[in-house]
């Protein structure tokens, strides 16, 4: 008997919660039916604006197809369908449900013309729907819409949407955009005050934007209240645009550390100047190009792991490589600096045209996966994915160098042979082998830097020119075969590069950039952080 009373209860409280619903639905159809009936644009829009007075979501379909031309009267019982062309006739839609009735031919219906005005109506109570979406992205996406587009229409519904906010950050942004549209009403001064505060306080340039408008459009103490405003905004955007640069800064930083650092290894124990390093950078982003294209055509689903493929493999062609190069060509030529820096440029001319040759002299597409798309903001600052994920990955690889140049018996060969290559020698150090492993790592670090580049730039036969410049540089400022020195030093020219460029250019800022190295290397000649040795001092 007690299962029964709480089965019966548990029916009449359904029954009670659907009630208002179809209800609900009942009265939107019929508010929809008076668009049969509205015999101008004015009744027209009295009609969507009564609708969206209900709050419903659901009336968003019948209203997104009047906007678009799309909403019929059939003419033999006057009922409003949603149409959509079939063929020779109108396939017709439940303008709330979506549901498929029967098709009719278009003599048999009428369409509800619209005009532009009645378009922008129709858009802005949209808007004032989504202010009520379960979603609170979709709130905020309405809300940051009416503040770029402020109309004095919206107070109402935003005034509405406030009260019954419950997320903080939602709610912000909705004071935000009742502020907006209080600037472009009729409010009183003592209210266009108040919002010019409330936006003042947002401080991006959209807000700039808003109150530069209102201070063209105003006079009085609003006009001066603007003002002051605009110039508060534009001193804290003044300070976030130099974090913004010095993070474009240490971006570029990382991009220049993950080419120079395989250089400096080189460079600091070989004392070759490898023109061809740039090459060992091309060919790892042509690797990964190589395993993305192996993964889309045969393993779709792996593709957000082709940069954790390609990078052993990147590392491996390109290390192959300058072993090749060490061992075929610049064993025979040490202590023949300009004869080496000859060599080396020939054989990157040789790996350039090899290149093109198999692959083709345009650019060649390599994807982001998803974790490395897109971007997120810090305040005023903007910082992608791609960008963050390559400073990590840099400061991972010079982690990775450090332990292997410290703490390895190959490490400490390495540095027995930079500090004194003859004592090395006669320790039983095979100097020639360490020279040629040492060039391999080099190389190899440059085809991993490749794959790093490869999100960022274009992958053509030309990528590793356009680095090599730059990578001796950062080299030779930091201090030959230090791998501080290539940190600092690289950081150090990425953030002077980002702050010279918007006053000099990019040219004409990396020429001061050079000018300057040239001055310092006079005072220090080995650099910020000179290698000690009777060797590297000598």
């Amino acid at each position: 008997m007690i299962l029964l009373r709480v089965i019966g209860m548990m029916l009449l409280l359904t029954m009670a919660s659907l009630l208002p619903s179809s209800a609900a639905e009942s009265d939107l159809r019929a508010t929809i039916a008076k668009f049969a009936t509205a015999t101008n644009f004015s009744a027209t829009e009295a009609v969507v604006r009564e609708l969206a007075a209900s709050g419903d979501p659901a009336v968003e379909k019948p209203l997104a197809a009047l906007a678009g031309g799309n909403l019929y009267i059939r003419k033999a019982d006057s009922q409003i369908f949603v149409g959509k062309e079939s063929g020779d006739g109108i396939q017709l839609l439940d303008p709330l449900s979506g549901d498929k009735a029967a098709a009719a031919a278009k003599a048999d219906l009428s369409k509800i013309k619209v005009n532009n005005g009645l378009r922008r109506t129709i858009r802005d109570v949209l808007g004032t729907l989504t202010l009520r979406a379960k979603d609170p992205a979709v709130r905020l996406a309405a809300a940051a819409t009416m503040f770029k587009a402020p109309d004095a229409a919206n107070i109402e519904p935003l005034d509405a949407a406030i009260a019954g906010e419950t997320v903080p950050s939602v709610k912000a942004l909705f004071d935000q955009a009742r502020a907006a549209s209080i600037l472009v009403s009729d409010k009183p001064e003592a209210d266009k005050l108040d919002a010019i505060s409330a936006i003042a306080a947002r401080g991006d340039r959209d807000a700039l934007s808003l109150l530069t408008l209102t201070e063209a459009a105003s006079q009085g103490a609003v006009k001066d209240a603007a003002a002051a405003a605009i110039g508060h905004i534009n001193s804290t955007l003044a300070l976030w645009d130099a974090g913004q640069n010095i993070w474009y800064g240490i971006s570029l930083g990382s991009v220049l550390l993950l080419a120079a650092i395989g250089l400096a290894i080189t460079f600091g124990v070989m004392g070759v100047i490898n023109m061809a390093h740039g090459e060992m950078v091309m060919l790892g982003a042509y690797t990964t190009f190589v395993v993305q294209q192996v993964i889309r055509t045969s393993f779709p689903g792996l593709f957000d792991w082709s940069l954790v493929i390609a990078l052993p493999l990147a590392f491996l062609v390109s290390a192959l490589v300058g072993l090749a190069i060490e061992r075929g060509v610049i064993r025979f030529l040490y202590g023949r600096p300009l004869e080496t820096l000859l060599a080396t440029w020939g054989i990157s001319l040789i790996l350039q045209q090899a290149v093109r040759t198999i692959f083709g002299p345009t650019n060649q597409e390599v994807g982001n996966p998803s974790w490395m798309s897109g971007s997120f903001d810090i305040g005023q600052l903007a910082i992608t994915w791609n960008r963050l994920w390559i400073l990590v990955f840099a400061l991972l690889v010079l982690a990775v160098l450090l332990y292997v140049m410290k703490w390895t018996r190959w490490g400490l060969q390495m540095r027995a042979v930079t500090a004194n290559r003859r004592m090395a020698a006669s320790m039983g150090i095979r100097t020639p082998w360490v020279d040629a492993l040492t060039f391999a790592l080099g190389s190899g670090i440059a085809g991993i830097a490749g794959v790093a580049l490869s999100q960022i730039d274009n992958v053509s036969p030309n990528l590793g020119r356009g680095y090599i410049i730059d990578s001796f540089m950062v080299v030779v400022f930091g201090g030959v075969g230090n791998l501080w020195g290539t940190l600092v030093g690289a950081f150090s020219l990425g953030i002077v590069n980002k702050f010279l460029e918007p006053y000099a250019g990019a040219v004409l800022g990396k020429i001061v950039v050079l000018v300057l190295i040239i001055l310092f290397i006079q005072k220090r000649p080995r650099g910020l952080f000179a290698l000690k040795g009777r060797a590297v001092e000598a």
